[in-house]
């Protein structure tokens, strides 16, 4: 059909998504192409096609469009693309497709683009490759790296650990890595957003994560403020919790540095330093008394914010140049404190209990449960923050080799931060003269950062030099972590309102503000009580919950022949069928057994000896509903706002209703016209042309 065909149309009322007839007179055609079909069936034909496509460069074939016999029918896939006839081509046409400025999609919306209609501004893309692959290690390599990969791997039979730990990484772990990363670089948009692309239906799963992003981003930025205390304390001549000497020690304390003998009652001087000094934990009774504001504290955590603000408030132009330093940073202090750690005495020692294999753990449900949460929660799939970096990537940049790096520099780190922190503990065990084991068991989380690792530095030559090294780490490695997770919801915001992609600087300042306040409760002297209260219900198990709804919709929903396709529109090649099953049956089969076993497993929040009453572990419940219930709601929304009958509001439901044309233009100058059925060189229609009844024009 050459470009000024004679084509009549004709709109009558109703429904524009439920039904109509049109038709257009082709004159070239010799005949009367009609549109009699329902947008629903429009939709399900449009599957039907990309499901038979064995390739996707495929198209639509000759076959697929029937021109002959009775009056020719056109397709109209949901992007609202046309099959038309060639020009020049005598009986059954070689199918073209055009496109009308509008698609038929439910509720009006209208088509996706990845550039803003009022100005024209295109999407921000990353300056360098690295600047994104740096981002995302920052984001993956995190705090958990250092203080708890080592613990749980010990905990768990040493060496025998990496078995179901690399069977959970490369059948959990890294497949959603890929999803995630490919499904933000096809769509190009935030984890609000997409869900209008995939399945509207579960539109609150972006609305849910961007709560968990703003509720982790309050509590998670005050323990880099209580690195940013100790490092501010080691800039003197001798680092404050090596004696005992000071104000806020108890006659129980005792300094390994000043070899005091250790008995059942003792304290260290560095546990009195994070506990009194630190946090002053001694002022608070509890979570429902936890005192005053220590406003030291508030003031590194405000320093925080700035800190992260300025590195976030040009988006990927900014943070991408700060990671260079975040994210090379600690590599560089783990590597120095590896080769100081060697040659301590007792070193190898601690080494040996962290490698030691012990086979008979893995006949229990527990490691492999606990393997699986740590890839899960090390990698980060479902927070948003893979989607958001990635959604600013160049349309074919190789997400697949990505999703191949970060995974495996994710897992190698953790084991040097094991190597590193086991020598330690085994130099520990040397000065107290006790088992490995003693040390180690005491060692988990916030305790081996805070206290024991300080508590061996200050034993060590130039102390002050150690500390400010390895608090510098500590501080990077969390900043890191922080400004992938706020990225997730500040994408989401400026993807959903457009009109605020020019003013991200304020968008970024009113996410830090929210973050800011919330989190003013855990810089008190009991701050900690809520810290860990938040720590348990805020993220985790939504989380878990949220990634399996991710993979059913994708997979499911969505369909991972169309999801294929799109991989192979970026990257030349689909993805094979490993990664396909993952995505269809294992994915969704694990997180869903984690998510059941979290709450089967629950056994209350506690914090040390404190047990949390009830009313507290109530408020934790509500944290996790928060983002939960947002599921839920959405559905009803998109249920009571859609037309129709019952069927056809479950079918829209499900259905895109917007769709990324940033891929036509990327495929048309790339040269690559019909390389996905989603994707074609078009030709505009009047959108008034678009839908509704017809009556009849004759040829």
């Amino acid at each position: 059909m050459p470009l000024n065909a004679n084509l009549s149309f004709t709109e009558a009322s109703g429904d524009p998504f439920t039904g109509g007839v049109s038709k257009l007179n082709s004159e070239e055609n010799g005949g009367v192409v009609e549109l009699c079909r329902s947008n629903t069936d429009l939709l399900q034909d449009r599957d039907r096609e990309i499901h038979k496509s064995s390739h996707v460069n495929r198209g639509f074939s000759v076959s697929d469009v029937s021109l002959a016999n009775q009056s020719s029918r056109m397709l109209l896939n949901t992007r609202g693309l046309v099959n038309e006839t060639r020009p020049g081509v005598k009986g059954r046409g070689v199918p073209r497709m055009t496109q009308p400025n509008v698609a038929l999609l439910p509720h009006g919306e209208k088509r996706a683009d990845d550039t803003d209609l009022e100005n024209g501004e295109k999407r921000d893309t990353w300056g360098k490759k690295m600047d994104f692959l740096l981002s995302v290690i920052g984001f993956a390599v995190d705090l958990g790296n250092v203080w708890r990969f080592p613990y749980i791997c010990y905990r768990n039979g040493g060496g025998a650990f990496l078995l179901p730990y690399l069977i959970m990484l490369v059948f959990l772990g890294i497949p959603l890595f890929y999803m995630e990363l490919a499904l933000g670089q096809f769509q190009r948009t935030g984890i609000i957003t997409v869900w209008k692309r995939i399945c509207p239906m579960f539109s609150g799963v972006g609305f849910g994560v961007c709560i968990i992003a703003t509720l982790v981003g309050s509590y998670y930025n005050t323990v880099i403020a209580w690195g940013m205390l100790y490092l501010v304390s080691s800039f003197r001549a001798e680092v404050p919790w090596k004696g005992c000497n000071n104000s806020w020690n108890s006659p129980n304390c005792v300094s390994l540095a000043n070899n005091d003998n250790i008995t059942n009652t003792s304290v260290t001087a560095a546990t009195e330093y994070f506990l009194k000094e630190i946090l002053e934990f001694q002022w608070s009774d509890g979570v429902g008394s936890v005192g005053n504001i220590k406003w030291s504290l508030t003031l590194c955590l405000l320093a925080i914010f700035i800190v992260i603000y300025f590195c976030l408030w040009k988006g990927v132009k900014s943070s991408g140049k700060a990671v260079w330093v975040t994210a090379t940073l600690p590599y560089i202090v783990l590597f120095v404190l590896l080769i100081r750690g060697c040659t301590l005495p007792g070193a190898s020692k601690g080494i040996y209990y962290f490698i030691k294999p012990d086979f008979s753990r893995l006949l229990t449900v527990d490691v492999w449960v606990d393997a699986a949460a740590q890839i899960f929660f090390s990698l980060g799939p479902g927070f948003g923050t893979l989607m958001a970096l990635a959604s600013y990537n160049k349309f074919h940049n190789n997400c697949f080799l990505d999703a191949m790096i970060t995974p495996v520099i994710n897992c190698l780190t953790s084991f040097l931060a094991g190597f590193v922190v086991f020598a330690v503990l085994g130099y520990m065990a040397h000065l107290q003269n006790v088992e490995v084991d003693q040390v180690a068991a005491q060692s988990d989380g916030p305790g081996l950062v805070f206290i024991a690792y300080p508590e061996a530095i200050a034993t060590f030559a130039g102390s002050p030099a150690w500390a400010v090294f390895f608090f510098l780490m500590l501080i990077t490695l969390g900043l890191d972590s922080s400004f992938g997770g706020l990225e997730s919801s500040i994408t989401a915001i400026t993807d959903q309102f457009p009109k605020l992609r020019k003013r991200r600087e304020l968008v970024v300042l009113a996410q830090l503000v929210l973050c800011f306040i919330i989190g003013l409760p855990t810089t008190t002297y009991g701050g900690q009580y809520i810290i860990q209260l938040m720590d348990t219900h805020a993220a985790p198990i939504s989380l878990i919950f949220i990634c399996f709804i991710e993979a059913v919709a994708v997979n499911w929903i969505y369909g991972v022949q169309r999801f294929s396709s799109d991989i192979q529109t970026m990257l030349g090649s689909p993805p094979g069928m490993f990664w396909k099953v993952c995505w269809v049956g294992i994915c969704p089969l694990s997180l869903l057994t984690l998510f059941v076993l979290s709450i089967i497993g629950y056994q209350g929040v506690r914090l040390g000896t404190y047990i949390y009453p009830p009313w507290a572990v109530a408020l934790g419940w509500c944290l996790t509903s928060m983002s939960l219930l947002c599921i839920p709601v959405f559905m009803v929304y998109w249920f009571l706002t859609s037309k129709g009958t019952m069927k056809q509001k479950c079918l829209r439901m499900v259905q895109p209703v917007e769709y990324p044309t940033h891929v036509n233009r990327t495929l048309s100058d790339s040269e690559s016209k019909y390389s996905s059925p989603q994707s074609f060189d078009t030709e505009e229609l009047p959108s008034s042309q678009v839908g509704g009844n017809c009556i009849e024009s004759a040829a």
